[in-house]
């Protein structure tokens, strides 16, 4: 937090000190609209190979998936250095492993909770194994969506919004955002995309103020996506659907399935993850890590 705060008036120190164009590329809303499209179509690309090009090529699909999202920090790391002018501090490498294995961990977890749940309801049944390397493409899957979503939903549009605006502000916007984004999806459902927004773009958010970086958001994002598909064969929000490792039923009440927008949709699914989501945000909060909207900073 107090890094945050020294940044804010560090900025405000040297406010006429930067050429005007320069302080225009600089204003949030306008680095929202250079990075958050260049990062679309870079997740459109990616895309492109390993859910087309490649997705009868598994190890090619993961490989394209990979350099993709490397690209993708790429360009992030690069705009925030020569337009934004300061340290990546929400890419920093030496917590990476921690915060990506603990995300990856969790997000797993946490969805496997959910299955778990169904399957003393009756909902969820396993019928068998299936061949492993079905696993495969969700691999590519989930390092393509997490990487991508992470950085255009936390690093792009949630902190913008919230130098301006504050962290809670950008809570709501980057969680409406995120939510109703799925719409777009070929199975995709108002109920399914509503739920998104809280039990996911409030949980992700909140792992991203818990640190102030995007590593934990990353790591549970992409673990959450790939035991999804990978491991219980289940829909990744309406938009991607093959058997994974086991091969399963998923029948009974939509509001416990969630139809064909996945178990994203499920009312299990909307209560566990809010409900940490709300823990995190509260843990986050207690470490002072929510800030001001910029006019009350001003203010001071």
């Amino acid at each position: 937090m107090a890094h945050q705060q020294q940044t804010r008036e560090f900025g405000n120190a040297t406010e006429g000190l930067r050429p005007l164009w320069l302080r225009i590329l600089q204003f949030p809303l306008i680095r929202i609209l250079l990075l958050a499209p260049l990062l679309f179509v870079l997740m459109g690309v990616s895309n492109g190979f390993w859910g087309g090009q490649f997705a009868d090529r598994p190890p090619l699909a993961i490989g394209s998936a990979a350099l993709m999202a490397a690209l993708a920090i790429a360009v992030y790391v690069a705009f925030v250095r020569f337009v934004e002018r300061r340290p990546v501090n929400e890419l920093a490498r030496a917590p990476l492993a921690r915060e990506l294995g603990g995300g990856l961990l969790g997000g797993a977890g946490l969805y496997t909770l959910c299955v778990m749940i169904l399957m003393v309801l009756g909902v969820y049944r396993v019928d068998g194994i299936n061949p492993f390397p079905l696993i495969l493409l969700s691999i590519a899957m989930a390092i393509s969506s997490s990487v991508f979503e992470e950085l255009l939903h936390r690093g792009v549009i949630f902190r913008n919004v919230e130098e301006l605006a504050g962290s809670w502000i950008a809570l709501l916007v980057s969680a409406l955002i995120f939510g109703l984004r799925h719409l777009g999806n070929p199975e995709a459902t108002l109920l399914g995309a509503l739920a998104i927004t809280f039990e996911a773009g409030v949980l992700l958010a909140a792992l991203f103020l818990l640190t102030r970086r995007l590593w934990l958001s990353i790591g549970f994002h992409m673990g959450w996506n790939f035991v999804q598909s990978g491991i219980y064969s289940g829909s990744v929000s309406g938009a991607f659907k093959q058997p994974g490792l086991f091969r399963a039923t998923l029948e009974g009440p939509e509001f416990l399935t969630g139809g064909s927008f996945g178990m994203e949709g499920s009312v299990v699914a909307f209560g566990l993850c809010t409900a940490t989501g709300l823990l995190v945000l509260h843990a986050a909060a207690k470490r002072g890590n929510m800030l001001p909207p910029m006019w009350k900073h001003s203010g001071r």
